[in-house]
C-alpha cells in the first residue's frame, strides 16, 4: 500500500480528499520510512519531552529516524536518555541560521520517503507519526497536517512522558479542559476538514505536517530567506505545486507555551506582512500600496512572438498598462538564436528579433523564454493569447473574477479568427503535473473544472478613449536626403469594428515612417 499510479487513484476535485480512505489505527502494516525533522534554538528541556514522546510512537522504529537541527544553541543542545533509537542531532554550522535553514539541512541529511517537520517544544500523541503517514501510503502527492492545542507548560519530566505517551493518553500529562485551541483547528472544522477550503495551505503551518520526501524537494524547500511566516509561505508554494491538504485530527499533539500570535498578535502581524506581500500573491490584502512591484506576480502573460514588432510591443503595453498592474510578461521566441558574434547590422535577418529584445531587455516586468515553461509556480494564473488581441484594460480581472466565482481551475475564451485565450489556475496545472496527464485540459476539467466563454464578455466591445503617447523621435536626415514624413495624425476613436482597421492603417503609416526606415533613406542619399 504504498501509493497506486495516477490511473489507479480516485478522482480528487480541488481539496476535496473524501475519495481517499486511509487504513485504521494498527490495523495496517506501514512500508515507507519516515524522517523527523526538528529544527531546534535552546530549549533543551522542552526537547527532551518532544524526544521522550517520539520514542512512544506506534510507528514501526526501523522506519523512523529522528534529525535535530541545533540552530546555534548555547550551550549546543546534547542528545537525552530517552529518545528514539536512531535519534541524532546535527548543527547547521555557519553556513546559515533560522528555521527554514535548519529544516532544509535536516530534510538534506534525511533518508526516509517521507519529511516529518516538527516543533521541538510539541509532546504528540502515541499514534502522531502513523496518523500522518499512513495517508502517503495512498498517494504521493498529499500534504498532511496534525493536530495541536497549546498549554502552559507544566513541571513534567522525560520519564513521566514517555510513560504517559505509551500509555495513549495525553490526557494523563496535560490539563487538556484548559488547553487553547488552535485556530487552524478551528477552519479545519469549519470547512470540512478542510474538504470545501478555498485556500487550505492557509492552516498549514509549521508545528506538525508531513509530505513525501520527492514533494518537499520539488518546490525547493523553506525558504531561508523569510525568518517570519516561512511555514506559510512554504505552504502556499506547495499549493501551486498541485497538493492536497489532509488534516487528520488523530494525530493530536500539546504544544507548550502560548504561540507568538497570542502573546503579542500586533507585533507578530507586522514581522510577517512583508515576507508574504512579497511571495504570496494570493494574499491580495497585503498589496494595497499603489504602483509597487512585487517579488511574485499574481499573474503571468505569455505571449508568443508571431506578430510585426509594433503588434508584439502593443500587446505588451496592453498587458502593463492593465487595471490589473501585478503581472509579468513572457515573450516567447527562439532568443537563444540571437549570438553576439559580428553580423550585419542593418541587415541582419534576426532583426526584428534584437529590436524586440532591446525594447524590453532593461524592463524588469518582461522576460524572454525559447518555450513556455511547465508551471509559472509560484505566481498564481498564467495568461495565454495571441499578440493580434491585445488584453483590454480590466480584460484579466473579468477573467479571474469569473474563475473566482465557481473555482475554476481554466478559462478558455473563444476569440474567433484570432484562436482562444486562456487563464489557467496555477495549482489546477501544477495538479494535472502531478498526476502525470497526457491532456492538462481534461485533467484540469476534472479536478477543477474548465469554464468557456465568448469574447465579448472579457473584451467588451465600444469605444476606447484614445491612448496618449509622445510622438515618435526624429533623426535628422543626411544632407540632401528627403525630409522625413510628418507623424501620421491620430484619430478619434471609433467604434470597434472600424477601430480595427484603424489601428491596420496607423501601423503601415509608422512602419513606413519607422526610425529604422528613416536611417536606411538617409544612408542610401
Amino acid at each position: 500500500m504504498t501509493g497506486g499510479t495516477a490511473a489507479d487513484l480516485p478522482t480528487i476535485r480541488h481539496n476535496d480528499y473524501s475519495p481517499l480512505a486511509p487504513p485504521a489505527l494498527g490495523a495496517w502494516d506501514p512500508e515507507l520510512p519516515v524522517s523527523v525533522i526538528i529544527p531546534a534554538h535552546g530549549g533543551q528541556h522542552r526537547l527532551d519531552l518532544t524526544l521522550a514522546a517520539l520514542a512512544a510512537q506506534s510507528y514501526p522504529d526501523h522506519l523512523m529516524e529522528v534529525i535535530v537541527v541545533d540552530d546555534g544553541s548555547e550551550p549546543p543542545l546534547r542528545l537525552p536518555e530517552i529518545a528514539p533509537s536512531d535519534a541524532r542531532i546535527v548543527s547547521t554550522g555557519s553556513s546559515g541560521w533560522g528555521i527554514a535553514h535548519a529544516v532544509n539541512t535536516g530534510a538534506a541529511l534525511a533518508e526516509g520517503r517521507i519529511i516529518q517537520r516538527l516543533d521541538a517544544d510539541m509532546v504528540v500523541c502515541r499514534e502522531h507519526i502513523e496518523a500522518l503517514a499512513r495517508w502517503h501510503h495512498l498517494a504521493g502527492y498529499l500534504v498532511t497536517i496534525g493536530a495541536k492545542k497549546f498549554v502552559e507548560e507544566p513541571e513534567l519530566t522525560a520519564a513521566r512522558v514517555h510513560e504517559g505517551v505509551r500509555a495513549g493518553s495525553l490526557g494523563s500529562l496535560f490539563d487538556l479542559s484548559g488547553a487553547l485551541p488552535s485556530s487552524t483547528e478551528q477552519t479545519i472544522s469549519r470547512t470540512n476538514g478542510l474538504r470545501a477550503s478555498r485556500n487550505p495551505y492557509h492552516v498549514c503551518t509549521g508545528p506538525t505536517v508531513s509530505m513525501r520526501r520527492e514533494i518537499f524537494q520539488a518546490v525547493g524547500g523553506v525558504d531561508p530567506r523569510v525568518l517570519r511566516g516561512e511555514d506559510t509561505e512554504f505552504a502556499y508554494r506547495l499549493a501551486a505545486h498541485g497538493v492536497v491538504f489532509v488534516p487528520d485530527m488523530a494525530a493530536q499533539a500539546v504544544h507548550l507555551g502560548l504561540p507568538a500570535q497570542r502573546r503579542d498578535p500586533r507585533r507578530a502581524v507586522r514581522v510577517v506582512a512583508p515576507y508574504l506581500a512579497h511571495r504570496v500573491p494570493l494574499r491580495r490584502d497585503l498589496r494595497k500600496d499603489r504602483g509597487r512591484h512585487w517579488l511574485v506576480p499574481y499573474v503571468e502573460v505569455v505571449l508568443r512572438v508571431d506578430g510585426p514588432e509594433e503588434r508584439v510591443r502593443e500587446a505588451v503595453g496592453a498587458a502593463l498598462d492593465g487595471s490589473l498592474g501585478d503581472v509579468i510578461v513572457t515573450l516567447v521566441a527562439p532568443w537563444s538564436r540571437l549570438s553576439g558574434e559580428r553580423r550585419p547590422v542593418l541587415d541582419d535577418p534576426l532583426l526584428d528579433l534584437r529590436l524586440l529584445r532591446e525594447h524590453f531587455a532593461h524592463d524588469e516586468r518582461v522576460r524572454f523564454a525559447d518555450e513556455v515553461s511547465a508551471t509559472p509556480a509560484p505566481i498564481a494564473f498564467r495568461y495565454t493569447g495571441p499578440v493580434s488581441v491585445p488584453l483590454g484594460r480590466d480584460t484579466l480581472e473579468r477573467m479571474i473574477r469569473v474563475m473566482q466565482d465557481d473555482r475554476s481551475g481554466m478559462l478558455v475564451v473563444d476569440l474567433g479568427g484570432d484562436g482562444e485565450a486562456t487563464l489557467q489556475r496555477t495549482e489546477a496545472l501544477g495538479r494535472a503535473r502531478l498526476l502525470g496527464a497526457d491532456d492538462v485540459a481534461t485533467s484540469i476539467a476534472a479536478t477543477h473544472g474548465v469554464r468557456r466563454g465568448d469574447r465579448p464578455e472579457f473584451w467588451p466591445v465600444g469605444p476606447t478613449p484614445p491612448v496618449s503617447a509622445p510622438p515618435p523621435a526624429r533623426v535628422p536626415a543626411a544632407p540632401g536626403s528627403p525630409a522625413p514624413a510628418p507623424a501620421p495624425v491620430r484619430e478619434p476613436a471609433r467604434p470597434a469594428a472600424e477601430r480595427v482597421s484603424g489601428q491596420e492603417q496607423r501601423r503601415r503609416e509608422e512602419r513606413r515612417d519607422s526610425l529604422l526606415g528613416r536611417l536606411r533613406t538617409a544612408l542610401r542619399n
